[in-house]
């Protein structure tokens, strides 16, 4: 029998490493293809980092049901409220990034960061997904300040100064921020009244105990119609369909104000890249739907769909436009 020499010896274990590092350069390619045939398989958990009832709520619970038709498995709407948003959020960038932990995130997700050191980063801690839906905020007044314009409000401040009250949803509210940007960009004086909630800075508006607000459109189209509060300017950069007699803030002598609350859906960073294309593909379906549009444009909201590379990039020009807000205005946590 013939012995191998050396150099055959060589040249053989040199060729099975060379066959060991391909196999192994082949194995995440053939992880990520496996987890994309297989997911899901199991119940998805979608968390709203708000209590139960709101805007971002009604969202999750609109595409749960949908998410679950065609992923054929159940998606669970979880709340878990407290901090701003920060209380949820920071749950899921935590989570295990295997696609069956999802966060509906909105305007705050771009707001507390700007106001506080948080555990997570807004863009960095998540995985894509796709932005949603946007909708309009509106500058109002109860109906009885006598005041028809968003220009005769910015008078009677002027003539009164330190003595209107704005009321918001919390301190760090994405209508918090609206009056906030109101205010610095009319040099008005306002007190600025921070309330647990929408609902009850919207009685106080009702009642006359505060002045002005920044909130939904779909908050305000009700007691608009009858008669109650009165709708100055819509805070996005054109008229809404839904109440298209308002001005925009910028219309009515403010330019460059724009303040639209939006929805969008992510997960943990580390997502596998098959498992965030298949939910941007079904999400974006989701989205065309025609009964899904008509009922978010019932509720004062507008499908605005992006893919993970422009949503990157709107909530980065969120988190600058904000930021800038935050510095002029001196806006700190109490």
């Amino acid at each position: 029998m013939t012995q191998s020499s050396p150099a055959r010896t060589v040249l053989a274990a040199m060729l099975l490493n060379a066959a060991l590092i391909a196999a192994a350069a082949l194995l995440p390619a053939a992880a990520f293809a496996q987890t994309a045939e297989v997911y899901p398989s199991k119940p998805i958990r979608l968390i709203v980092p708000f209590a139960a009832g709101g805007g971002t709520d009604m969202v999750g619970r609109v595409m749960a049901p949908r998410l679950a038709e065609r992923l054929g498995r159940p998606v669970l709407v979880e709340n878990r409220g407290g901090a701003g948003a920060v209380i949820g959020t920071t749950l899921v960038a935590r989570a295990i990034p295997d696609g069956y932990t999802l966060l509906v995130v909105d305007t705050a997700h771009t707001i507390q960061p700007v106001l506080q050191k948080l555990d997570y980063d807004p863009v960095k801690s998540f995985s894509l997904i796709a932005s949603l839906v946007k909708g309009d905020t509106v500058l109002t007044v109860p109906a009885s300040l006598p005041v028809g314009t968003l220009q005769d409000f910015i008078a009677l401040a002027r003539q009164k100064p330190g003595t209107l009250v704005a009321g918001t949803a919390g301190l760090g509210s994405s209508g918090h921020m609206g009056v906030e940007l109101f205010k610095v960009m009319s040099k008005i004086d306002i007190v600025v009244a921070h309330y647990k909630g929408g609902g009850a800075a919207t009685s106080d508006l009702l009642g006359g105990q505060i002045h002005l607000s920044s909130i939904t459109i779909q908050a305000v189209i009700p007691h608009a119609k009858a008669g109650r509060l009165r709708a100055l300017g819509v805070g996005g950069a054109a008229r809404s369909p839904l109440m298209p007699e308002v001005p925009t803030v910028e219309e009515a002598g403010l330019p460059g104000y724009l303040t639209t609350g939006w929805r969008g859906l992510v997960g943990p960073a580390g997502l596998p890249a098959p498992i965030v294309q298949r939910l941007t593909g079904e999400v974006r379906a989701i989205l065309a739907a025609d009964d899904v549009k008509a009922h978010f444009t019932n509720n004062g909201m507008e499908v605005d769909y992006r893919g993970p590379r422009d949503f990157a990039t709107y909530i980065a020009d969120e988190l600058r436009r904000w930021q800038t807000v935050v510095q002029r205005a001196n806006i700190r946590l109490e």
